[in-house]
């Protein structure tokens, strides 16, 4: 079956798994008469005749037979979240009660929602813009409470009351000059370049503010891929526990104890730090070890921040010159372990190539603060200020500003150069374009389904 906007879809909308409770989410025109076909109230009421934003308990029978007890939540067209009549099922958390309740529902005259299906009606029945609606996936994907506040922050609109007011000023400008190259005779239109050029130049430095923002928004979603590495036995994984507050490596005096990459995701100071315990860089011993120390090597091309740990109770090693020779035009914090311990290691060689060298002791927990810091300051360059609103941190959304921005500035150089009109028109109406696509007032069908793809069935 051909699916289509007017179908009345239904999903699961929890998680899978045991909770207490899991929730079967229905819409469309027919919500309600599906409801009535499945649901029996305590009251003996059909759902078709209840209020909006109202709840009632009750059973879904099937043949007669109650499938599950379940509390109803009716919500009437326009004021629901796709603008369509909804009606959720709240069931038991788990997975059998859901999937019956799910299968009745489906036999009644609804269809499975695909992929962010819930979320593509809103936008389509315009309850919100295409910006918002990729800011559901950004709120469900957050990892720390900053990436979750810039995902709120879209969501709420804060992006797109921006964007639509330099739209209009956009709008304003490209009548002023249209009406210059249409009726350039007219003496009743005295076109002011200076005053035209200040307007422009304002939304110029708006989207580039914007651009400035969403790098350190884009981080707070996707996270800083980050890399401890160092010869065996030098305590990656006692840094890695330290880092996380509870063992999660293996820790034993013996070399090359962890034998693959272990990844975890660290919330430090608001920033995800997407960060790798590699094996060792030693001569692979077995097929294993080969395959680990390969994987170690690949995951230190791919990192944004190395965390380089040396031993300083011993003094450096082949291994360890070779680890910098093989590191040194990556972005390096060089951290010192077992300062709890005599130290033989040269510190002055390491502090001549980098210039971050922490000194501390994973198994004391010692100076962990310092480096926590130290990524800190390198992650934000210590110039964002915790509390600046950081509107998007969509890679789409990143890309169309950028565009829209760069041909605000060709039409800039365009007035400065005293070319003709018309290039500073077509430059203005090229950058709305992109803001329009970013809004979700100019698309194509094929730019949705990617989008919503990325979303779970019962969003």
């Amino acid at each position: 079956m051909k699916n289509d906007i007017h179908d009345t879809i239904a999903a699961i909308s929890t998680p899978i798994g045991e909770s207490g409770i899991g929730i079967v989410r229905i819409s469309g025109q027919e919500a309600l008469a599906v409801a009535d076909k499945v649901f029996i109230s305590k009251d003996g009421k059909k759902p078709s005749s209840l209020k909006t934003y109202t709840t009632h308990y009750g059973w879904i029978v099937r043949n007669k037979k109650v499938v599950d007890e379940v509390i109803l939540t009716v919500m009437r067209a326009p004021k629901s979240y796709t603008r369509e009549d909804v009606v959720e099922i709240n069931c038991h958390g788990g997975i059998v009660a859901l999937r019956a309740s799910l299968d009745l529902v489906l036999e009644s005259g609804c269809r499975l929602a695909q992929p962010g299906e819930f979320t593509k009606r809103a936008f389509l029945n315009g309850r919100i813009d295409l910006a918002q609606a990729e800011a559901v996936l950004d709120i469900i994907k957050a990892k720390t409470d900053s990436a979750l506040r810039v995902g709120m922050n879209q969501l709420t609109g804060q992006l797109s009351l921006q964007l639509n007011r330099m739209r209009n000023k956009l709008l304003d400008l490209l009548s002023i000059i249209e009406a210059n190259i249409d009726f350039p005779e007219e003496e009743t239109i005295d076109f002011d370049f200076a005053g035209f050029a200040r307007s422009l130049n304002a939304v110029n430095l708006e989207l580039i503010a914007i651009l400035d923002s969403s790098r350190h928004a884009r981080v707070l979603r996707e996270g800083v891929h980050t890399v401890i590495c160092g010869k065996p036995n030098v305590g990656k994984s006692s840094l890695l526990n330290a880092l996380l507050k509870h063992e999660r490596s293996i820790v034993t005096p013996v070399a090359g104890t962890t034998r693959d990459i272990i990844e975890e995701i660290i919330d430090i100071k608001g920033i995800p730090i997407r960060i790798v315990d590699t094996a060792g860089i030693l001569e692979p011993r077995d097929l294993v070890e080969k395959k680990a120390v390969e994987r170690s090597k690949k995951a230190i091309e791919e990192a944004d921040l190395i965390i380089l740990l040396f031993d300083g109770s011993r003094r450096l090693s082949l291994e360890d010159r070779l680890l910098i020779k093989r590191i040194h035009k990556k972005t390096t914090i060089v951290v010192i372990n077992k300062i709890d311990l005599s130290q033989k290691i040269e510190k002055e060689k390491i502090a001549g190539k980098f210039k971050n060298v922490i000194s501390i002791s994973a198994k004391k927990n010692k100076n962990i603060n310092l480096l926590e810091d130290a990524i800190v300051e390198l992650v934000y360059g210590g110039k964002v200020n915790s509390a600046e609103p950081m509107l998007t941190s969509n890679l789409r959304h990143i890309q169309e500003i950028r565009q829209a921005q760069k041909l605000i500035a060709e039409a800039l150089d365009s007035l400065d150069n005293k070319l003709p009109l018309e290039f500073v028109a077509q430059g203005i109406k090229e950058a709305l374009w992109h803001m329009d696509s970013l809004l979700g007032k100019e698309f194509a069908e094929d730019l949705l389904n990617k989008i919503f793809s990325q979303f779970c069935i019962g969003k």
